[in-house]
C-alpha cells in the first residue's frame, strides 16, 4: 500500500520554478503583495450591496433550507430554459451521451489474483456494474465478463441513489472486500463487506454509517479503521481524528484504540503497509495540514498492540511503496542531502529494528525542467512517469542490494505516460498514454520480460487530422516563463475572433498534462472552437516548488500567470477578449473567479464550476479547513487580509463590468460547500449583473451522479460558450 494513497481524498477533485523568481521571494507579505498590486490593471476593494452584509447571506450555506432551495431552483429554471432552448442544445446532448455511453470505452482494469477487475458504466448500466474477468479473454478482442455486483439493480432493491466509491479486497485471494457506497455522490459513504466470490453482501460482516474516513483490512477478521465515531472524533475538517482496530463480531464501538489526533488537525489516517515478504504492518499518518504530516508504524505482536513507533522523515514527504525491502519516500522538503522533488529510499526492517533510519538512497532526481509523475511497485520493478516540460517519459527502477538502476521504456512521446494499475505481487502492470489529439491506449506491460503490448485504445471520436497541438511560454509579472498549450485547427486564422476556450487549475500540487478529451474534441474542437491549457504555478508540473511558489500570500503568482497567458492569446491574435472564456472547478472554480472578478476585461466568459468564491468563511464550510495550508487562515491578520483580498464573493462590485459567469455546483457536494456559488450569484444578482445558474440536486463534488447527468451538465457548458464566444451574445 502506498501510504500517499490516503490523502487523495482530501485533494479538491483532490500538487520548481522554471527559472528563479526575479521580483517576489517565496516569503513575501501580503502587504508587499499589495503595494504591488496597486500598479496593475485592476483594483481589489471589498464590495458588499447597499444595505446589506455578508451575514444576510448566511441562509444560503443550509444545504437543504427551503429559501435557499427556492433560489437554487428559480436561477436553474432560468438557465435549462435559455440554455437547453438552443438548437446546439440536444445535438451535443445526444453527442456527450453517445460518448460517454459507448462500449468502445477502455475498460481501465486492477489486475489481482490472476483476474482483471474493471468498474463499468454505459446506458444500460447507469450507476455501473463491478465485473471481473480473466487476463487473456481482457486481452482478445470479445472480452468475457461476469459481474461481481450490479449498483443498478442494489439502488433499486434498496430504494437508494447509490453512486459506487470503490472497493477494498485482502489479497492474496481478494475475496473479502470492503465496498463503499456513497448516497447521491457525497464523500461520505457507508462501507459494507462483500463476498467477491458469492457476488453477496456478508451477513453479519462489517458495516459502518455513513462517515468520510478510511478503511483498510489486516487480516480477515480485522479492520484498521478511521471513521465518525461520534461526538469529538472528527477534525475540524471534517475527516477522523481517531484510528481503531475492528475484530469481527463485536461492535464498533469496542474496537481498540490505536492513536489519536488534534481536532485542529486535517486528518487521522489509518491504513495497512504490505510487505513484499507478506507481512501486514499497521501504520497511520497524522495530517497536521494539508502539506504537513507524521507517520507512525503500529506494532501488533502476538495480538498485543505496542506504541506507536514515528517514522523520523521529513512532514512535508510521502511515505510509499516498499520494493525489496527498501521504502520509497517522495520529498517535498531538502531533507539529509537530497532536494524537494526527489524519491529516495531506505531499508524498513533497519527501522523496525529501532526506529532509525540508517542509509539513504537516491532512486530519482529531477533537475529543473522535470517532475516526478508517479509510480507503482510491480514484482520486479518500479515504474515511474516523468514530465520534461510537460510531456511524459516512462521508467522501470530496480534494486541490486546497493543501489537503484533504471531503463528508459519504449512508449510514444510527445504527450502523457501514465503508470496504471500496478500489484507488487504480480509482474503485469498497465501504462496508459494519449495526447490532445491522439486517443488513450492502455499497455500491458510485464516487468519480468520487459515487453510491452497494446491491450486496449480508444476509439477517434473526432476528426484530429486537420487539428495541431502546441506549445508556448508566456512570461509572467515577475519573469516566470508559464508554458501552456493551444490546441486548434491547422487552418486557424490569426485574426483575434476565434471563440477560445482557456482551461486552468492551478493549486494543490496537480499536474494539467496532455489529455484526449472526446466530448471536448466533438462539443468544442469539431465546431471550430480553440482549447487552451494553461501549467500555471500551484501545480506539480515542475515539481514541489512550483507548487509551493503560489502558497497563502504567494496566491496572486498563480493568477497573475494564468492572466499572462491569456494576454499572450491575445498578443498572438489567436483570439480577443470578445471570443475568451475561461473554465474551472474546485480550486479552478476559485481561479475562474478571481478571473472575472481581477481582470473582466479580458473575457466574455466564465464557466466556475464547484467552486470555492468566500475565501473569508471556506474553512467553515464542510472540508474547508483542510486547505488552509494551500490558501492561508483567514482568521489571521495577514493572511485573511490577502485572503479579503482576492476572494470572489468580496470583491463583485456594483459598477464592475463583468462577462455573463455561469455557476455550477452540486447540493450533494460534501467537500465544497455549494454556498460559494450560491452566495456568489446572490450577490450577483442583488447588483444587477447577469449569471447563469446551475446545481444538480445530486452528484457529489463531481457536479453528476451519473452519465446522463454528465452529459446534461456538459451539453449546457458547450451551449454557453458558443453563444458567449461564438455567436457574441
Amino acid at each position: 500500500m502506498q501510504l500517499s494513497k490516503l490523502k487523495t481524498s482530501l485533494l479538491a477533485g483532490a500538487a520548481f520554478l522554471l527559472t528563479a523568481c526575479s521580483g517576489n521571494s517565496l516569503d513575501e507579505t501580503a502587504e508587499n503583495a499589495a503595494n504591488k498590486m496597486k500598479d496593475k490593471a485592476y483594483t481589489m476593494i471589498n464590495y458588499e450591496t447597499p444595505g446589506q452584509t455578508d451575514a444576510d447571506h448566511l441562509y444560503l450555506e443550509e444545504v437543504l433550507g427551503e429559501k435557499a432551495l427556492a433560489e437554487v431552483k428559480a436561477w436553474n429554471q432560468s438557465t435549462l430554459d435559455r440554455l437547453m432552448a438552443d438548437p446546439r442544445f440536444e445535438p451535443m446532448q445526444a453527442e456527450a451521451l453517445e460518448i460517454l455511453n459507448s462500449k468502445d470505452k477502455i475498460p481501465y482494469v486492477s489486475y489481482r489474483g490472476g483476474e482483471v477487475h474493471n468498474f463499468w458504466q454505459d446506458a444500460d448500466h447507469v450507476r455501473g456494474i463491478w465485473r471481473k474477468s480473466t487476463l487473456d479473454s481482457y486481452l482478445g478482442d470479445n472480452t468475457v465478463w461476469a459481474t461481481v455486483l450490479d449498483f443498478d439493480a442494489l439502488a433499486k432493491a434498496e430504494d437508494k441513489n447509490w453512486v459506487y466509491k470503490g472497493n477494498d479486497c485482502l489479497g492474496p485471494d481478494y475475496t473479502k472486500c470492503m465496498v463503499s457506497l456513497s448516497d447521491g455522490g457525497k464523500d461520505a459513504v457507508i462501507r459494507r463487506e462483500f463476498n467477491a466470490d458469492t457476488g453477496e453482501f456478508v451477513e453479519g460482516g462489517f458495516v459502518t454509517e455513513e462517515s468520510k474516513g478510511t478503511t483498510s483490512w489486516l487480516d480477515e477478521d480485522s479492520l484498521v479503521i478511521g471513521v465518525d465515531f461520534g461526538e469529538g472524533t472528527m477534525t475540524d475538517s471534517g475527516y477522523p481524528m481517531i484510528a481503531k482496530l475492528w475484530k469481527r463480531g463485536t461492535p464498533l464501538s469496542e474496537a481498540i484504540e490505536l492513536g489519536r489526533g488534534e481536532k485542529t488537525d486535517v486528518g487521522y489516517w489509518p491504513g495497512v503497509f504490505e510487505l513484499s515478504d507478506g507481512r501486514r504492518e499497521i501504520v497511520v499518518s497524522r495530517s497536521v495540514t494539508f502539506y504537513d504530516s507524521e507517520t507512525f508504524w503500529v506494532p501488533v505482536k502476538d495480538g498485543k498492540i505496542g506504541s506507536p513507533v514515528k517514522f523520523p522523515i521529513p512532514q512535508k514527504s510521502n511515505l510509499g511503496s516498499e520494493f525489496k525491502g527498501q521504502v520509497l519516500l517522495s520529498l517535498n522538503e531538502d531533507w539529509r542531502g537530497f532536494k524537494s522533488g526527489d524519491l529516495v529510499s531506505f531499508s524498513i526492517d533497519d527501522f523496525m529494528a529501532d526506529g532509525e533510519i540508517k542509509d539513504v538512497n537516491l532512486v530519482f532526481s529531477p533537475d529543473e525542467k522535470s517532475s516526478l509523475n508517479g509510480y507503482g511497485a510491480t514484482k520486479s520493478k518500479v515504474l515511474m512517469s516523468v514530465s520534461r516540460d510537460v510531456a511524459g517519459t516512462a521508467y522501470a527502477f530496480d534494486w541490486d542490494g546497493k543501489e537503484w538502476t533504471s531503463e528508459t521504456l519504449d512508449f510514444p512521446a510527445n504527450g502523457s505516460v501514465n503508470i496504471g494499475a500496478t500489484n507488487d505481487k504480480e509482474d503485469v502492470a498497465f501504462i496508459s498514454t494519449e495526447s490532445f489529439l491522439t486517443p488513450d491506449t492502455l499497455w500491458t506491460f510485464n516487468t519480468n520480460t520487459m515487453e510491452k503490448a497494446e491491450a486496449k485504445s480508444l476509439p477517434s471520436w473526432f476528426d484530429a487530422s486537420n487539428m495541431v497541438a502546441e506549445q508556448f511560454f508566456a512570461t509572467s509579472t515577475d519573469g516566470t516563463k508559464v508554458p501552456y498549450f493551444v490546441v486548434r485547427n491547422k487552418e486557424t486564422k490569426m485574426d483575434g475572433t476565434n471563440p477560445t476556450l482557456l482551461y486552468g487549475y492551478g493549486g494543490f500540487e496537480i499536474s494539467l498534462n496532455p489529455s484526449y478529451s472526446a466530448t471536448r474534441g466533438k462539443l468544442w474542437l469539431e465546431r471550430g472552437g480553440v482549447y487552451v491549457l494553461a501549467n500555471i504555478r500551484g501545480g506539480g508540473e515542475y515539481g514541489p516548488k512550483w507548487h509551493q511558489a503560489g502558497l497563502k500570500t504567494n496566491r496572486q503568482r498563480i493568477y497573475d500567470d494564468f492572466i499572462s497567458v491569456a494576454e499572450d492569446l491575445i498578443a498572438k491574435d489567436i483570439t480577443s477578449p470578445a471570443h475568451l472564456g475561461v473554465e474551472g472547478g474546485s480550486n479552478g472554480g476559485l481561479l475562474t473567479g478571481v478571473m472575472y472578478t481581477q481582470r473582466p476585461d479580458l473575457f466574455n466568459a466564465a464557466i466556475v464550476a464547484v467552486p470555492l468564491l468566500d475565501m473569508m468563511r471556506f474553512h467553515t464550510l464542510l472540508a474547508g479547513a483542510s486547505w488552509m495550508g494551500e490558501y492561508g487562515n483567514p482568521e489571521d491578520a495577514v493572511e485573511g487580509k490577502f485572503l479579503r483580498s482576492i476572494s470572489p464573493y468580496h470583491n463583485i462590485a456594483p459598477e464592475g463590468d463583468y462577462p455573463e459567469v455561469f455557476f455550477i455546483t452540486s447540493t450533494k457536494d460534501d467537500r465544497v460547500h455549494p454556498a460559494h456559488a450560491r452566495k456568489a450569484a446572490k450577490r450577483m444578482e442583488d447588483q444587477g449583473h447577469d449569471f447563469l445558474y446551475y446545481e444538480n440536486i445530486d452528484g457529489g463534488h463531481s457536479a453528476a451522479a451519473n452519465l446522463k447527468e454528465t452529459a446534461k451538465r456538459l451539453a449546457l457548458q458547450h451551449v454557453y460558450l458558443m453563444q458567449k464566444l461564438k455567436d457574441g451574445e
